[in-house]
């Protein structure tokens, strides 16, 4: 039993009026001189005299227990007296008079334990637990001894988890064996069982554990350790509703915030945002301010859409802690998806000041300035946090999560070169990526050969492919890959030969299928496009699969004219998922190039521009419908946009010469019509839809004749 100063002071008393002066024993206190001890004192912990083990130790005569009582009194005080100067010397003493008293009195089990806590509490555990036990011979049903081995256990437990190691093996065998004897000596302590119930939760004894956390519940209904644990069980054994009933049948009157913290992120696993949101907001009002919770708030708001309270509470997380980085990184987040991309960009900036190395922060900076059109900057941010230890070791050493990032950075950086129309530095940049190997390696070798190809170097694009193929012969995505640029290498054969080559009679065929209607498509082969994706569509189960299959069947409707049906199809796709920017897209291009519902059309491009806004295909899109809508404007605005992310695309040049042209600026439109038939001259027949070069030179060819009579007028041409 832990002796307080307090406990020990009637001890002291009685060995002042039974042995000695209170003079001398005043002097004693003062002089860390070691006290007299019997001849035969040995210097580790004392077995007490042995006993059969059913009948108890006979009683000390009064003189030995007197004497008992006075060195039990003088431990006491040189513990104090180590606990106030920390000099280990006063433990030592301490020690030696607890021994003394215990070879005075063996028969006293609080002697025993007084000396085992002191030896636990200054990190002796094997002689502490040697001592308990042999209190433990005198009185086998003593509490405060099995407590004080239940916790010597416990450390050891905490010792063997800081070091990395699971604990388990005979210390949690020894620990589960005393609170089990405790628990059934002390059956209504509400903490012991807490602490048996986790022991088990150690052992994976679930079952064991909620029996513990459930007879503490009926001992004390609404403590919130026994709610929360009981909670956990449920949650380890993937129960979720159970774990949010357990916290609901609390009275909301007396749930603590922890509580409501705990059931507004069981909620958020079961995917029920608006009941996770109630909750954090219940545990916001109970703790104002606490960080944790505002941003657990914050996070449910943004993952229901709520963008602006979600903003609201991550202004209200900075306020609260000004050098709250992440807090900030989120803002910049929310008002990048906004549109707000200065604000956003501002944010970001004050984020990296606090903490320059935060890659989160230093991402979105990059990502803003590229979303501004601002790509030297977004390319020198990324290049320099490419730098930064964190992302860059000499040694080409990199663990998991350091590839994961640095290839993440490498990736972005690469995209920047590509719009910037830097083909060679974007590719060489896709190849350390490659060189870290694995999943980011693979994504390397596809970037390589995206660009390749959207640079209309189709050559380049089919020899990085078959060198992809040939570093990673199993990975069927970079085979898929290689299909797809053969078809606009003008080699369909060889490209449907490569993918019916991937076919396993399994699932997985069902993305070979795709490639193979993709393939057909471009090839103009309805017939066998469409068995192709009926084949995919007979594979496919999941949302994602099923959404991929009707896109593709809007794509082959609209291919072959058949608006309505198309339309229907994209309708579906977005009926699964009413936020895939790539079929908002398509449809709302599909109704703007055609003329019709426009309003429509506009909303949906607006959206998919909102959800990627540097994809040069959406900002073309999104500029289209403004021009069939009359607003030139907005037109000229994000079709220059597209133009910049996109120099070699000729329909985005032939649409930017529209706009000039139908704005009075005929010697623009003519030079963006010139790019755009450059352009088709270097592009696979794969990529271009039938007579739209015709069309654009039968516009250039309007162009040069008003320009020969424009200049006739003036007499000189104009540059």
């Amino acid at each position: 039993m832990t002796m307080t100063t307090q406990q020990r002071m009637p001890l002291l008393r009685l060995a002042l009026v039974v042995s000695v002066s209170a003079a001398s024993v005043a002097a004693s206190a003062q002089t860390p001189a070691r006290p007299q001890q019997p001849a035969a004192q040995p210097t580790a912990p004392v077995s007490a005299p042995a006993q059969p083990a059913t009948q108890a130790a006979p009683a000390a005569p009064d003189n030995n227990r007197s004497q008992a009582y006075f060195h039990a009194a003088m431990a006491g005080i040189y513990e104090d007296q180590a606990m106030n100067t920390g000099q280990a010397e006063f433990v030592q003493h301490a020690i030696e008079e607890y021994k003394s008293a215990i070879n005075a009195d063996p028969s006293a089990p609080q002697l025993y334990n007084g000396l085992a806590d002191l030896y636990f509490r200054t990190g002796h555990a094997h002689e502490a637990e040697s001592t308990a036990r042999e209190a433990l011979k005198i009185a086998p049903d003593d509490i405060d001894s099995l407590k004080l081995l239940g916790r010597v256990y416990l450390r050891q437990l905490s010792e063997q988890s800081s070091s990395s190691s699971a604990p388990s093996g005979p210390v949690l065998e020894q620990a589960i064996a005393e609170y089990e004897k405790i628990v059934s000596l002390q059956p209504k302590s509400v903490e012991d069982r807490m602490v048996l119930g986790q022991l088990y939760l150690m052992k994976h004894q679930q079952a064991k554990a909620e029996e513990q956390f459930q007879t503490a519940r009926s001992i004390d209904p609404n403590s919130e350790e026994v709610i929360l644990n009981l909670a956990r069980v449920y949650v380890e054994n993937n129960n979720l509703e159970q774990a949010a009933k357990i916290i609901e049948s609390v009275p909301q009157s007396d749930r603590t915030p922890r509580m409501e913290f705990t059931l507004g992120a069981t909620y958020d696993q079961l995917k029920r945002p608006k009941d996770a949101i109630a909750a954090y907001k219940r545990a916001r009002d109970l703790q104002p301010g606490d960080p944790q919770t505002l941003n657990a708030l914050a996070q449910a708001l943004l993952s229901d859409n709520q963008i602006d309270e979600a903003l609201a509470q991550y202004k209200d997380l900075s306020a609260a802690d000004p050098e709250n980085a992440d807090a900030l990184v989120r803002i910049a987040d929310i008002e990048r998806r906004q549109g707000k991309y200065e604000e956003a960009l501002a944010a970001v900036r004050k984020a990296r000041k606090i903490d320059p190395n935060n890659l989160e922060a230093g991402y979105n900076q990059g990502l803003l300035l590229d979303v501004l059109g601002r790509y030297d900057e977004a390319a020198t941010t990324f290049e320099k946090m490419l730098e930064q230890p964190a992302l860059s070791h000499a040694n080409g050493a990199y663990t998991a999560e350091e590839k994961n990032n640095r290839g993440i950075f490498l990736e972005r950086l690469a995209a920047v070169y590509h719009e910037q129309n830097k083909t060679d530095q974007a590719v060489a940049t896709y190849q350390k990526m490659i060189d870290l190997g694995g999943d980011t390696g693979v994504r390397g070798y596809q970037g390589q050969i995206e660009t390749y190809r959207e640079a209309r170097i189709y050559d380049k694009s089919v020899e990085a492919a078959r060198t992809a193929v040939a570093a990673n012969p199993k990975n069927r995505d970079l085979k898929l890959a290689l299909a797809d640029v053969l078809v606009y290498d003008s080699k369909g054969d060889e490209a449907l030969t490569v993918a019916h080559g991937i076919l396993n009679n399994t699932p997985e065929d069902r993305d070979v299928w795709r490639e193979i209607a993709q393939i057909d498509i471009l090839l103009r082969r309805w017939k066998e496009a469409e068995e192709a994706v009926s084949k995919a569509d007979a594979l496919s189960t999941k949302k994602e699969e099923r959404l991929n299959v009707l896109f593709m069947r809007g794509e082959l409707a609209d291919k072959q004219k058949h608006l309505e049906q198309a339309e229907s199809f994209f309708h579906q796709a977005l009926d699964l998922d009413p936020n895939n920017p790539l079929t908002l897209n398509y449809l709302g291009y599909m109704l703007a190039d055609k003329g019709v519902k426009l309003p429509e059309a506009l909303k949906y491009i607006r959206k998919a521009v909102d959800l990627d806004p540097t994809n040069s295909a959406f900002l073309d899109s999104l500029g289209w419908a403004y021009f069939k809508l009359g607003e030139y404007e907005l037109a000229e605005e994000n079709l220059r946009q597209a133009v910049d992310r996109s120099q070699t695309d000729p329909t985005v040049h032939d649409h930017l010469g529209d706009l000039y042209e139908k704005t009075g600026r005929i010697r623009l439109a003519a030079a963006q019509w010139e790019i755009s038939l450059a352009n088709y001259a270097k592009s696979s027949a794969a990529d271009i839809e039938p007579g739209d070069v015709a069309k654009v030179q039968k516009k250039l060819e309007t162009a040069h004749v008003k320009l020969a009579r424009q200049d006739s007028a003036s007499g000189a041409p104009k540059p």
